[in-house]
């Protein structure tokens, strides 16, 4: 009864109003004018109601009016209208009647776009998202991920960091499965994927400084999706990558930023053992010395067998790394190659450095005790009780390591068992006049360090 006096009172109104009839579509207003603008806001509230309670049939008539002729009228016709249609899909049995229903729900995403495509929280990307996600839910097999691409590339290219995290990674899905289809678009890919990840690290940087817990751990997924597919791809071994960067590189050999670019994405995919990581860092290292170009020439230095020219290396990174750990990090690495050359204390010294560049790395501690237990028999040759003794401060190192950083505990845990059995037994301990358990002793030779018998 209240629909029939409505429309009644607003049959009254289009007589009153019809001369001056114009719709939203046409006139490129919200509601149109006149008779139009009463016939828009009548069939509005009448479609609401019944799209709320999700009945979708008597709500398609009055939603098809509004959709039709005044298009920029409200948000609500696109919200209600991709249920509305779904619900079509849903019902249709006709192949080809499915398919052009499947068309028309794009077209409803793209409305939208035209219309509310400024939104500032529900913009561009995030109806361009939504509008991919239902097409790859409704196409199935028959998706066409390039199509995809065309919608969802130009929205990271307009909103870069900001991107909707969901049509990143519908970007990505996108992306790898043209690469799966054509495996020239390896390159292609490898630089969407970069693109993607960079704008993840910003977004997770972004939600953490705003203290979003609940953001972090949703783009983090998201992020940790694009990523596995990027590892089984097979688009970024390093040989691929090799014979795709060597001519570019020896193209551009005096392009600054292309080389430090590269250098970057090599480095980023793990590749900083092959050639042309080697060629782009000596290139930007003569122009430009920075810690990447540091890094590459130690590396090159290391794989020719050049140790004193890789020192050499890492020290200028270490003297140009701002970030800690990275710096904790290339000490650890000086100190492996000293003690490869059986420099026990020039190894001990950078692992140490190591630690006070990063009080949480306990790899160097690891390193310092095995050199410790390497060195026993050697600072006791003519007392084999005494150099039992080293190994208690070899233990002490790993204890040390596993306490400073707890992620290496099971591997300290499994070295303190395995020299546990080394140390003196009570009665060795009892026998030798320089022992006493429960005293310290201070460990000879190159160690120089005070332990306690136990």
């Amino acid at each position: 009864m209240k629909i029939k006096v409505l429309l009644l009172a607003i049959g009254c109104l289009l007589g009153a109003f019809g001369a001056y009839a114009q719709k939203g579509v046409d006139n490129g207003t919200q509601f149109g004018s006149g008779e139009d603008s009463t016939r828009c806001i009548t069939n509005i509230s009448l479609f609401i109601p019944y799209a709320k309670a999700k009945n979708y049939k008597d709500a398609y008539e009055f939603w098809k009016i509004v959709y039709e002729e005044c298009p920029a009228a409200t948000k609500d016709i696109y919200l209600y209208g991709v249920r509305i249609v779904d619900w079509e899909i849903q019902n249709e049995k006709d192949p080809a009647k499915r398919e052009a229903l499947i068309d028309k729900l794009m077209e409803v995403y793209d409305k939208r776009v035209k219309y509310f495509g400024d939104d500032k929280r529900y913009g561009r990307d995030w109806i361009l998202a939504r509008k991919a996600q239902d097409y790859i839910r409704l196409k199935g097999e028959n998706v066409d991920p390039a199509l995809i691409y065309t919608w969802l590339s130009p929205a990271l290219d307009e909103y870069k960091e900001k991107t909707d995290p969901l049509a990143v990674s519908l970007f990505m899905f996108a992306s790898l499965n043209k690469l799966l289809k054509d495996t020239n678009y390896k390159e292609a890919y490898i630089q969407d994927y970069l693109r993607s990840a960079a704008i993840y690290d910003a977004q997770i940087k972004a939600a953490q400084a705003a203290g979003d817990e609940k953001e972090v751990a949703q783009i983090v997924q998201l992020k940790g999706v694009i990523d596995n597919g990027f590892a089984q791809s097979g688009a970024a071994d390093c040989e691929t990558l090799q014979n795709m960067y060597a001519p570019k590189v020896a193209e551009n050999i005096n392009d600054l930023k292309f080389l430090k670019e590269t250098i970057a994405l090599l480095r980023r995919l793990r590749c900083q053992e092959i050639e042309v990581y080697f060629q782009a860092s000596e290139a930007v290292h003569k122009v430009e010395p920075s810690v990447e170009s540091a890094v590459g020439m130690a590396k090159q230095a290391i794989k020719k067998d050049d140790y004193e020219q890789a020192i050499k290396y890492f020290e200028e990174a270490i003297n140009l790394e701002t970030d800690p750990a990275s710096k904790s990090d290339y000490y650890y690495t000086l100190a492996v190659i000293f003690f490869n050359q059986n420099n026990y204390p020039k190894a001990r010294q950078y692992a140490l450095k190591a630690t006070e560049a990063n009080p949480n790395n306990g790899t160097p501690y690891i390193l310092i005790g095995n050199m410790y237990a390497h060195s026993a028999k050697n600072i006791y040759p003519n007392d084999a009780v005494l150099a039992k003794t080293v190994y208690y401060a070899a233990i002490d190192k790993f204890e040390k390591a596993k306490q400073v950083d707890p992620n290496i505990a099971e591997e300290a845990n499994k070295l303190i068992a395995s020299y546990r059995s080394y140390l003196p037994s009570t009665e060795e301990i009892f026998m030798h006049p320089d022992l006493e358990k429960g005293k310290t002793i201070t460990i000879g030779g190159w160690i120089g360090e005070t332990t306690k018998i136990r």
